[in-house]
């Protein structure tokens, strides 16, 4: 096990990949989904705030860094009309679906069935940009989502409390960002 510290690391490799993602929205070159990246910004920032109070420690800067980085993407879409992304229907329903989730965790008010609902909520905002990422992996930056996968694998790596609030949400975005990352470089 690495220690706990690592996860600053992990932290800062994922505002890197952030930060190449924000330059790559502000210039027009990345097209983020608004969908995914508002619902990833609430879903993550709310299991961040559970995890905090299921005590999780700073194993939860990972979940913080990976909602607040998609709130200033989420943000800096409206700055270039090139970084528009047309939304379907099919994008809506899946937000809408995300925000019932968000909306069940907020009527239960339990730590981990908070962070299981932020997860799914975060999943059902994620299938947009699959989708895209494997249709149009041009309008998609890979090192972002290289980056959370990165800081997440530390974070596990640096996990001694192995429980669902210290571990859930780190694998799930191990798994999706490696997920969408693929596609990227395999489309």
């Amino acid at each position: 096990m690495l220690h706990p510290n690592f996860v600053i690391a992990g932290v800062i490799i994922i505002v890197a990949g952030k930060i190449s993602y924000l330059l790559d929205t502000i210039n027009g070159k990345a097209k983020p989904n608004k969908i995914s990246y508002g619902l990833w910004a609430i879903a993550s920032l709310i299991a961040f705030a559970a995890e905090i109070s299921q005590g999780v420690g700073i194993h939860a800067l990972l979940t913080f860094s990976v909602g607040f980085g998609p709130l200033v993407i989420f943000c800096a879409s409206f700055l270039n009309k090139k970084a528009h992304w047309k939304i379907s229907n099919f994008d809506i329903g899946c937000g809408a679906l995300s925000l019932i989730g968000l909306f069940l965790w907020w009527f239960t008010k339990v730590g981990n069935i908070a962070i299981a609902f932020s997860i799914a909520a975060d999943v059902l905002a994620a299938l947009p940009t699959i989708i895209k990422s494997y249709r149009f992996p041009h309008t998609e930056n890979p090192f972002a989502y290289i980056g959370d996968a990165i800081g997440a694998g530390i974070t596990l790596l640096t996990v001694t409390n192995w429980n669902f609030a210290t571990m859930g949400f780190p694998i799930y975005i191990f798994i999706i960002n490696s997920i969408v990352a693929f596609l990227i470089y395999n489309g």
